[in-house]
């Protein structure tokens, strides 16, 4: 009779545990990523199913710590010129192949030198890598890097498999194949991407989900229906207007957290043969535009009071933020349209594209007014997120609505973005002074002289106006309540090691 007892009671917990590990995760989106390939992808949305796909070299923690994942450890040399790192043992791929020191230096390699990589400016210290031993990276530099490490903490470090480098380069994209927790299984544009755990992960163990579903919803409303009615366990970015009646609800977990990166106004002033006719190549024009718009309405209207209105580049936790020297813009509508007068063009038609979902839409058209008192007739064209970035690489926009999520070093958020070769410059924005200056940031490792150099070139960018920042980018999560375990982080990745559901 014990016996028996004991063998339903283990049959049980053998059920229980199944069915633990058997259950989906389904993560609701508020756009469709971009591609599905590191070196390529330039989507917040697209680094979410990334944590979960792609294992990087390093990681980071939520005291934005630098920490271990493929690499167990790291070392620089005296001179600051060479970083070697010793790489995890036993690690495959998903298509079974051994993760080790050739494949990373191959997955180096791809992501310097492919034509449309989205790294190459966040790698550009690298001169050559190699592989002395199985387990043994080294990175040889041109010169000192303070923000390398922090790029490897993302999509820069994150390895492919090698086998999938082919002349093919989109083939990567239709299915990646990486070496994280959970492996690819398909993708249904706007509607679905599946994610199967990945057993031969060297951490399975703490990864509970089988399956993990990430579903893009870009209106807001439906996407926190779903998740009220069991079709979503969690979300990202909630609309702020309904963080309040988020706030009651005892069915759902609100998880807000202050994140890394921004929302701003992108000008084109030299991509394309449009950049040419744009209104905005003037950075007066510029100047008036921004000085139209008021961050502070935007932030009580739209954000509830979650949109701290932004000038510059780095956030309120940074140690390169700074009120006194670049305090907030306050609307001026007449100082606005003097300098429209001194520009020659007392009326601006121009159009704005922005992604088109709930908030956006809600800022686009809250701007459109606001400018239009100023001078400034603005058309709107809202569009898919992945398909307008792919649209602003070659030029066909004259003002763009467009959110970066942050880097915890503050060249991730200024470099690729703002000198004239940076990978993600789409305005084509070149000033070889801010060049020079953020470069020089780059291999300076004191901070009050890295925060020179930064407050000298965003002096320069105060003026010329290549971009317009409105606001810093609050993380505001909502989970169901069966979720346990998860900690919101202010880089806003859905991690899921430890998570599980009740």
């Amino acid at each position: 009779m014990k016996n028996m007892k004991r063998n339903i009671l283990a049959a049980s917990l053998a059920l229980v545990a199944g069915t633990a590990v058997a259950q989906d995760f389904r993560i609701g989106l508020q756009e469709d990523p971009d591609m599905l390939d590191p070196h390529r992808a330039r989507t917040y949305v697209g680094r979410i199913v990334f944590t979960s796909l792609c294992d990087k070299l390093v990681d980071i923690n939520e005291k934005l710590e630098i920490t271990p994942q493929l690499a167990t450890s790291w070392a620089w040399s005296a001179d600051n010129k060479v970083l070697t790192f010793k790489l995890r043992e036993g690690v495959t791929f998903h298509d079974g192949k051994p993760f080790d020191a050739t494949a990373a230096k191959a997955n180096i390699e791809r992501a310097l030198t492919l034509k449309d990589s989205m790294r190459r400016s966040e790698m550009s210290s690298i001169e050559s890598a190699e592989a002395p031993d199985a387990q043994t990276l080294v990175l040889k530099l041109k010169q000192p890097d303070a923000t390398l490490l922090a790029a490897l903490t993302d999509r820069a470090g994150m390895m492919l498999s090698p086998a999938t480098f082919t002349d093919d380069t989109a083939a990567v994209a239709r299915n990646p194949v990486c070496s994280g927790p959970y492996k690819f299984v398909s993708r249904v544009q706007n509607d679905r991407i599946v994610l199967e755990k990945y057993d031969q992960y060297y951490d399975a163990k703490s990864y509970a989900f089988k399956r993990l579903v990430f579903r893009p919803i870009p209106d807001t409303t439906v996407r926190l229906s779903n998740l009220r009615a069991g079709d979503l366990d969690i979300l990202e970015r909630l609309n702020p207007s309904d963080v309040t009646q988020v706030k009651g609800d005892k069915s759902v977990q609100f998880m807000p957290v202050s994140g890394l990166g921004y929302v701003r106004f992108m000008f084109n002033v030299g991509n394309s043969d449009r950049a040419k006719a744009n209104p905005f190549n003037d950075k007066l024009v510029r100047q008036a535009f921004a000085l139209a718009v008021d961050r502070n309405v935007i932030n009580q209207v739209v954000g509830e009071n979650t949109f701290v209105p932004a000038q510059t580049a780095y956030p309120a936790a940074s140690p390169f933020h700074d009120e006194k020297k670049f305090p907030v813009t306050g609307r001026d509508v007449a100082k606005a349209k003097a300098l429209l007068k001194q520009a020659g063009k007392p009326t601006v038609k121009a159009e704005l594209v922005y992604g088109n979902n709930t908030t956006t839409s809600a800022i686009a058209e809250m701007v459109q007014a606001m400018a239009a008192e100023a001078g400034f007739e603005l058309s709107l064209r809202p569009t898919e997120y992945a398909a307008m970035l792919k649209e602003s690489t070659t030029g066909n926009f004259d003002v763009q609505l467009q959110g970066w999520s942050g880097r915890p070093d503050p060249d991730g958020n200024v470099h690729t973005f703002l000198t004239c070769k940076g990978a993600q410059n789409d305005g084509r924005y070149c000033n070889p002074e801010v060049d020079k200056l953020l470069d020089q940031a780059r291999v300076v490792t004191d901070v009050a002289a890295r925060k020179d150099l930064y407050d000298r070139a965003e002096t320069i960018m105060q003026d010329e106006m290549p971009g317009s920042y409105i606001y810093y980018q609050p993380w505001l999560f909502v989970a169901s309540t069966k979720v346990q375990g998860f900690k919101p982080s202010p880089d806003g990745m859905i991690r899921l090691k430890g998570v599980s559901l009740k």
